[in-house]
């Protein structure tokens, strides 16, 4: 470090996928003293503690305090390197990536190449699981999970990679730098330098599809991580250079590739001109507290040329609110809708979006308000995309804390917000909380989707669910289809959820029974997240702890 140079923090020497690392986590003193800011919620967790519910006093507890990554690889599990022998007898050829970034496979050789850079080792049992693993030919690279060393004696810190996703791939470099190919799909590469593993990995996934490309949830590599300091900048440029080539494989050569704070990517991919009209469809009964500052942030702050809001008029008697409906018309700023009866969210969304004239149909609470202007254009780029169905956003709670990541499957007892509790200004587990990626499903409180996609499912199911569980079952469906949903996490609302429900004895009842629905009609699903590492814990806020017992060590299949 030159003289008179800023300090280096620890975030600024990890690579920028790995920038949660440095998020601060307080010690349980501190933790405490937050709890005793709320002593009647306290007293309840306690409570709950001492009536032996273990898991659901430990619930309450992060919902008090707030949610922190406690990762700690157990002491007993350190990890052991491969014999060099191994990898050869399991036909597999290592080969380090230069100090320049350059790497040079021969044509000829073992059947498998193993990418690794200095200062990365093969986890002992790595050999077995690889060439298992390539018996399928259907596989073309192969990535898995590693241990990050923090200093010489540090803790070892678990990278728990997710499946194979272009997207998300495309925003945080996730994958390197340990990658397995099959020497034979790699003729004629010639990756980036800097950015190897990422940009053969891309390549092949565009040549033999995306199932080409898989990963194994199994501690492949340990050892130091470099990317800080000044090679930041080099890798930085790599990383761009091998998306902006990907873009050119898939016919989007036209799209604005750009490096955003902590080494995401944003890709603005060309809008249609004039912007397609889009419908913002607010449901409400009364509630004129939450209602005005919803619609005015619709209003004022959201950059967007062509919109229209619908208000779903569910019985409104409040003379204030009215009053502001009459506003809004005599200003021709809102279309309101009569949707009469007993409150049920989807059939009202239903109602209300056949009547809505634009292309994209935005689904928003209530209660939730826009924060960042461009939080429309965003989700809209994403939803104008052949191939995406519903898109969501960052929500922020009224306590500064994360309020949905995406929706993750099979977690907290059924379907968990992802990242819930966690700072607003959270990066997320491998910058999730900041990247476009895919997820299992996205909250309707701002839910983006094309009005024709929305219209080829049904719509929300009505008859299912009425009020909960409707946008993730909206979600799963237009999945099966084959068309994926998305959370952009560089769209930022802000949500008080449930803050225009109240309980009661009925709502609990059909709670209940929707419960049921959606077990009956999803169950297979919630047994593993597709978009989320087994070796998480299921029960607390997502990425937050490992699971109990998992190791790391296979025997598993890739996914």
């Amino acid at each position: 470090m030159s003289v008179g140079a800023a300090p280096e923090t620890l975030a600024d020497a990890l690579p920028d996928a790995l920038r949660f690392a440095a998020e601060p986590v307080p010690g349980r003193f501190a933790l405490f003293l937050r709890a005793l800011r709320h002593p009647r919620r306290l007293l309840s967790l306690l409570l709950t503690r001492l009536s032996g519910r273990r898991l659901r006093a430990a619930q309450r507890f992060v919902a008090l305090v707030g949610a922190h990554h406690h990762l700690h690889w157990p002491v007993g599990l350190a990890p052991s390197a491969e014999p060099p022998a191994a990898l050869a007898a399991a036909g597999i050829e290592c080969v380090e990536v230069d100090a320049g970034g350059l790497v040079r496979i021969a044509p000829e050789g073992h059947p498998l190449v193993l990418l690794s850079v200095d200062g990365q080792r093969i986890a002992a049992g790595a050999s077995a699981a690889i060439a298992a693993a390539f018996a399928d030919p259907d596989l073309h690279a192969l990535y898995g999970d590693a241990l990050c060393g923090r200093g010489s004696d540090g803790p070892w810190l678990p990278l728990l990679r997710p499946a194979f996703d272009r997207d998300y791939l495309h925003s945080v470099d996730y994958l390197g730098p340990v990658l397995a190919l099959r020497r034979a799909s790699l003729a004629g590469a010639a990756p980036v330098a800097g950015a190897a593993a990422l940009d053969l990995a891309l390549e092949l996934a565009d040549r033999f599809g995306e199932g080409a490309v898989r990963h194994l949830p199994q501690i492949l590599s340990f050892g130091q991580f470099d990317g800080g300091g000044g090679e930041r900048q080099a890798r930085c440029q790599a990383r761009l250079k091998a998306v902006e080539r990907d873009l050119g494989r898939v016919g989007e050569a036209g799209t604005r590739v750009v490096l955003e704070a902590g080494g995401v990517i944003r890709l603005d991919r060309p809008l249609p001109e004039p912007h397609p009209l889009v419908s913002l469809i607010v449901p409400t009964r009364d509630r004129i507290d939450l209602l005005r500052p919803c619609i005015e942030s619709l209003r004022h702050r959201t950059d967007w040329p062509a919109k229209e809001i619908l208000i779903c008029d569910n019985d409104s008697r409040d003379p204030a609110t009215l009053a502001y409906f009459r506003t809004l018309e005599a200003e021709d700023a809102a279309r309101i809708v009569a949707c009469p009866g007993p409150f049920d969210f989807a059939a009202i969304n239903n109602r209300v979006a056949a009547q809505a004239r634009g292309s994209l149909l935005a689904f928003i609470n209530n209660d939730v308000e826009a924060e960042a202007p461009d939080w429309l254009e965003r989700m809209a780029r994403e939803a104008l995309r052949p191939g995406t169905g519903a898109v969501g956003a960052r929500l922020i709670d009224g306590e500064g804390r994360i309020q949905h990541g995406g929706i993750v499957l099979g977690t907290g007892g059924l379907v968990t917000h992802g990242h819930r509790h966690f700072a607003a200004d959270a990066v997320g587990y491998l910058s999730a909380l900041r990247a476009t990626r895919s997820v299992s499903a996205v909250t309707a409180a701002c839910l983006v989707i094309g009005a024709n996609k929305f219209a080829r499912v049904g719509g929300f199911d009505a008859s299912a669910f009425a009020i909960d569980f409707n946008d993730v079952d909206l979600c799963l469906r237009l999945n099966a289809i084959g068309l994926r949903t998305l959370y952009v996490g560089g769209a930022v609302l802000h949500h008080r959820e449930s803050a225009s429900r109240r309980p009661s004895l009925e709502a609990a009842a059909r709670h209940d029974r929707e419960v049921g629905a959606f077990k009956k009609r999803w169950g297979p699903l919630l047994a593993q997240d597709p978009h989320y590492h087994p070796g998480f814990d299921p029960d607390l806020s997502t990425h937050l702890r490992l699971r109990r017992g998992w190791t790391g060590r296979g025997p598993v299949e890739p996914r």
